[in-house]
């Protein structure tokens, strides 16, 4: 098959996000929320990245929540993060940006056309009354994701995500069962974010043959290596990053106006350093 050279690198790109699921030990796949921040990121040597609904939610001065963030925006920015570095970029699509499984399925091939090579999509309704949906309805959004990826002419990596944890709905057997639905809908990857323990991510990812990924941070403490006796092949940040930049900013400012100090300033980068780091 004949390819332009940006359909090609976008093949490679797929392949080579396909592959690391494939590897020795996990990958950590680290989520910018801006394209300057996806290229600092990429100076450090990691293999993908990952966009946040939350972290890019936070940048455009709203609060996170279903539909705070237009699909539109979302894609933009994962545009802009691709272009940034040319590495493999995942997003987070959120849970398909519509009530139909079609909008699911057009929200896959508008990922595609944005330049990546991956997405997640999640089983939550934004509805505060009844924030999970039914598990057949969830499945039949998964398949769709699925089958649109599949029409796709390179490896586009379908990850499902079972919210319950997420949603205040601690329920670890609904959980399992639902990622288990998810892959035999054809998912790629499964993850359950705010999964509590050791033990949850074990029982998770021994109840699944396909690739398991593991939000990090809150109450988990454990490293990379920890991560991977437990079977886990991918590792994500989601907003903790982008969380931290906020953490510091708020933290000089409360400086500045109770304390009329600056001190501060001795952990910021030095201006040549990141002109450097953005060469």
């Amino acid at each position: 098959m004949n390819r332009t050279a940006a359909a090609e690198a976008q093949y490679q790109r797929g392949v080579a996000f396909r592959d690391l699921h494939a590897g020795p030990r996990p990958f950590v796949v680290p989520n910018p929320w801006d394209a300057g921040t996806a290229r600092l990121l990429a100076g450090f040597g990691f293999a993908a990245l990952a966009t946040t609904g939350a972290g890019l939610a936070h940048s455009l001065g709203r609060p996170d929540g279903a539909n705070r963030v237009g699909r539109a925006e979302i894609l933009a920015n994962a545009r802009a993060i691709v272009d940034a570095t040319g590495l493999p970029v995942t997003a987070d699509l959120e849970s398909g940006f519509g009530e139909r499984p079609d909008d699911v399925a057009e929200t896959i091939r508008l990922a595609a056309d944005a330049g990546l090579v991956g997405g997640s999509i999640e089983d939550s309704t934004g509805r505060d009354e009844d924030p999970v949906r039914p598990l057949g309805e969830a499945v039949e959004r998964v398949a769709a994701a699925v089958e649109a990826a599949g029409r796709l002419d390179f490896p586009f990596t379908v990850t499902a995500r079972a919210e319950n944890f997420f949603q205040g709905r601690p329920d670890l057997d609904d959980t399992i069962r639902r990622l288990q639905a998810y892959e035999a809908a054809g998912a790629d990857v499964l993850y359950a974010p705010a999964l509590p323990d050791a033990d949850a991510i074990r029982a998770v990812c021994s109840a699944l043959s396909r690739p398991v990924n593991v939000l990090m941070g809150g109450a988990l403490k454990l490293s990379v290596a920890d991560l991977g006796a437990l079977g886990v092949r991918r590792i994500s940040t989601g907003s903790a990053l982008s969380r931290t930049a906020l953490g510091a900013l708020t933290r000089a400012a409360r400086e500045i106006t109770e304390d009329g100090t600056f001190t501060f300033a001795t952990d910021a980068l030095p201006y040549a350093e990141v002109n450097e780091l953005l060469e």
